[in-house]
This record gives C-alpha cells, structure tokens and sequence, in this order.
C-alpha cells in the first residue's frame, strides 16, 4: 500500500513521504507571498528546517524564520512572534515543528491582524466571535513530530507565564488552510520524544473514544486512531527510519486530534496545570497520568473499553486494556508516577483548582469535584 495521498478531511492535507517540496505550493494555494516560518529552538538550525527555507527561497518566497518558542508557549512568545510579523510584512505563516511550533505558529497568524488582547480570546463561550476574522492570516502547517495532532486543530494551548496556567484559544480560522504531513520529517525525532508524542495521540483517541457525548464519527476515528498507535508506535520507537510506521503514526496523530472535538477528560484537565508549573512533556505527562484515570473512570467506562480491547485485539475486556496501557508504558520508558517525572514536592490544591478549572473536565466520563480529583492526583503521584 503506497501511503501517500491528499485528503479534505478536516482541511487540505497533502499526505506522503518527500512532500515537504511542495511547500512553496501550499503557500501559494493558501494565498501566501511572503511567510513567516515559526518553529521551536531546537528545530530552528536542524536540516529539515533549513531544507524548508531553501524551499521557499528557491521559489521566491524570502527567507525568514522565528523560534524563540518555548517548549510550553506563552504570551511572550505570541508578542515576540507578533513583532517578527508585523517587522517583517508577512502575509502568512508556515508552523512548522511539533505541538509548541504549531500552537504558536498559528496563534500569530490570528493575532497579528487583531486589536484585542490574546486572553480575550480564551475558550469561554463565545469569546472567539470578539476577533476580526478577516483580519486572520492564512497559515500553512507542517508537523515534525506525531501526537499534538495542532495541524488539524482549531485551537492553540498557551501558557499564561504569570499565573502558570495553560489556557486554549480558540478560533475556526486556526485551522490551516494547507497541512503537509511528511513522515520524512519525524524520522529524526530521539526515542522519548517519539514515545511522548506517540502516547499523547493515544490519550486523545482513548479520551475521545471514552468521552460520553454523541459524535460517532469521532468515535470512530479514535478507536482506528488506538489501533495505528498499537501497532505502530512501538515499531517507530524500535527503529525511528521505519517510514511505514513513522506514517501510519502521523495519521493516528491527525485522527486523535480530529476525534477529541469529542471531548477530552481527566488525563488532560490534569497534565495541563502539571506543565505549565512544572514544565514537564505534555505527551509523556498525559501516558503517566492514564492508568490511574482508568481506573478512576472505571464506573463508566468498563464496557466501552472492553469494546475497544476486542477491536484491538486485547483480551481481558477493560482490566486487559489496562494492563496493556500499564506495558506500553514500560515498554516505552515511561516513568511510573508523576514525582519520577520529576514532579516533587506538588502543590496539589493548586494542581486540582486547575483541572477543575480546565475545559477538558466537561468531556470525563466521572464528573470531577475536588476530592475526587485530589485523589486521582495523589494516585498519580
């Protein structure tokens, strides 16, 4: 089967190994004469990023770049990248990179047109109809990793730096006019950002797949978005230049994404306010947190899981499907709490104030309060 294609589904992906040439292309089918490429630190002098801008100065399209983006980005990021913006007459933006690339790259492309500042935009309501649509610029994604699944999103997740809270922003016009899935482009990615990332699209197809409101068609793609990530993030980890695993991975990234319009739920109304005061790898911190909201969620979830181990090939219904969470986790270096992720000494009325606070509650299948979520937080630790 030749893993290349171009799907509509929910934009303009164009899917395939060595598609990252046409990335001048997808400028112009976006409208885009002179992008902004925006991408994180580490990536900024790595070869597949100066393969890109070669690309688009080949073709005439300038050759600018901005990546003072912090692992969890935030509000001084936005208004440095905003300043890069407006400075250099940019007409458009090419996100390139994994979740923090990607989440910063399109919250310029919609900040930089408008008047209001970036909190009055939060996902609250009907905050998002305050921004001036048209004066949102175009935006080309192009993920390096697999798991944020930011290509195919219409939201940004940016920590607030002064109240160490991650907020989502929210917008339809965040979603990128032209994606490029490369699986070329993650073959570079170490183990344990191949494992995070990898488990972080696992955690929005089983949040999704377990989240108890009505969308079947998410439904669907989570549970085939679960078994890509089974048979495959172990074979990506084993060895990064299996290209056929690396693709299979983005796809199930891009599903999982596409899936929690769903819901989402505990795992991420907790690793949330995790990140943003302790910094620690929002994939990586969702996989450690799993096995004690399944349990925690057990009540409601039990026969949809055992549904998902059948399709999956896992014996042992729901108790089957959390032990082979519990030996993917070992199998991928996984720590097993949080305090051997490197989260000691915890404010955990801070943390529960947080998740409680965070929109993915509305999705868990339990209704969250404070002690039970106290609970599932010591239980995390």
């Amino acid at each position: 089967m030749t893993l290349t294609a171009n799907w509509s589904y929910p934009t303009a992906v164009r899917f395939g190994a060595g598609r990252i040439a046409e990335i001048a292309d997808a400028c112009a089918a976006a409208g885009i004469k002179k992008p902004l490429l925006i991408t994180d630190r580490g990536l900024a002098d790595m070869a597949i990023t100066t393969k890109t801008l070669d690309l688009l100065e080949t073709a005439g399209l300038g050759r600018a770049i901005f990546a003072d983006v912090d692992p969890n980005p935030n509000e001084k990021n936005a208004a440095a990248g905003v300043q890069a913006f407006k400075e250099g007459g940019h007409d458009g933006v090419v996100a390139f990179g994994g979740g923090s690339g990607l989440d910063l790259g399109k919250l310029v492309a919609f900040l930089a047109g408008q008047t209001r500042p970036l909190w009055d935009f939060e996902d609250i309501g009907d905050w998002w109809t305050r921004a001036d649509a048209d004066a949102i610029a175009p935006i080309v994604a192009v993920p390096t990793t697999a798991g944020t699944g930011s290509e195919v999103g219409r939201a940004s997740v940016i920590t607030n730096s002064e109240t160490e809270e991650k907020k989502i922003i929210f917008h339809p016009k965040f979603l990128p006019t032209v994606v490029i899935c490369d699986p070329e482009l993650t073959v570079g990615m170490p183990k344990f950002i191949t494992a995070g990332t990898g488990l972080d699209a696992f955690a929005h197809c089983v949040e999704a797949y377990c989240s108890p409101h009505y969308h079947p068609m998410s439904q669907g793609m989570a549970l085939e978005g679960m078994r890509l990530v089974k048979e495959y993030l172990p074979r990506a980890y084993d060895d990064g230049t299996d290209l056929e695993a690396r693709a299979h991975m983005m796809s199930a990234a891009a599903m999982g994404a596409t899936a929690f319009q769903k819901g989402l739920g505990a795992i991420h109304a907790l690793s949330h306010p995790i990140g943003a005061m302790y910094h620690t790898h929002h994939g990586t911190t969702n996989a450690v947190c799993m096995p004690a909201v399944l349990q925690f969620n057990k009540p409601a979830i039990t026969a949809v899981l055992a549904d998902a181990a059948n399709y999956l090939g896992i014996s042992g219904g729901f108790d089957g499907f959390c032990a082979y969470v519990d030996d993917l986790n070992a199998r991928l270096g996984v720590p097993k709490t949080l305090t051997a992720l490197g989260v000691e000494n915890p404010d955990i009325d801070r943390i529960v104030t947080g998740a409680l606070a965070d929109p993915s509650t509305g999705g868990n299948p339990v209704e969250m309060n404070k002690e039970n979520t106290t609970a599932l937080l010591e239980a995390c630790l």
